[in-house]
């Protein structure tokens, strides 16, 4: 089925760009040849790789901050009240001001660049923790105490199983939102990076190369989805699946 949807899709690109024209939108054929073309080079793998470096660590980075914090908030109704307003502002304000901010404060350094991403990504990891926190069965809570488990057993064993469909949630939203603020920080700041190459691409108004560099990133991602995120999901909520007896 993934495979008719995918052909479908295709379809319909190679349809949207015989009736557009192929220098606005060319067809899945020429964006191919586009792909083949920087690979070739060996100008695909670089800046993928530059890229893929600085998502997973901003990614790392958000997502260790963003439970970290967004866990207490869930559990703690004081520091729910006190740290609330924060986390509105921090959430409505503009990536790229930060992004604008890191640079001009740090300089156009890559410790910047991956920081300003992490710092757009963890109030949002952290929205999704806390309300993970808050639906936590108390029950299970209680059971913990009353069998004296330690702190790090109880999150361990209670708190951080009860958290996986939340953190498997924020893992995933932040991946779609991290590449999307790198490439706007190699664009604006980097020199390398699939931002940077859009950039350039953009100035001769490369659109197959464009949309090369876009599919080639996306099937990354997917990648990552299938091959690192489902499983690990699976492996924390096995739990779930065990019958009642074992």
């Amino acid at each position: 089925m993934p495979v008719v949807s995918i052909l479908l899709l295709l379809a319909l690109w190679q349809a949207a760009a015989m009736i557009v024209g192929g220098r606005l939108l060319p067809g899945p054929p020429v964006v191919a040849h586009a792909l083949l073309r920087e690979a070739e080079s060996g100008a695909l793998f670089h800046h993928m790789g530059v890229t893929l470096l600085r998502v997973l660590a901003a990614f790392a980075l958000a997502m260790s901050i963003g439970v970290g914090i967004g866990l207490p908030m869930g559990r703690s109704p004081v520091l729910d009240r006190l740290f609330g307003p924060w986390l509105v502002f921090f959430l409505n304000l503009p990536a790229l001001v930060v992004i604008v901010l890191a640079y001009v404060w740090f300089g156009l350094t890559e410790a910047a660049a991956i920081g300003a991403v992490a710092i757009n990504k963890i109030p949002n990891t952290v929205v999704l923790v806390r309300a993970g926190a808050r639906a936590i069965d108390e029950g299970l809570v209680d059971m913990a105490r009353v069998y004296r488990l330690s702190p790090a057993d109880r999150l361990r064993h209670v708190l951080v199983p009860q958290l996986t469909p939340t953190i498997a949630a924020a893992a995933r939203s932040g991946l779609a939102l991290i590449w999307k603020i790198v490439l706007v920080v190699e664009l604006l700041g980097r020199s390398d990076g699939v931002g940077f190459q859009i950039n350039l691409l953009f100035q001769t108004f490369d659109v197959a190369g464009i949309l090369a560099y876009t599919i080639a990133f996306v099937a990354v991602v997917q990648l990552l989805e299938y091959g690192v995120l489902q499983p690990a999901e699976r492996h924390c909520q096995r739990w779930r699946r065990m019958p009642a007896d074992a």
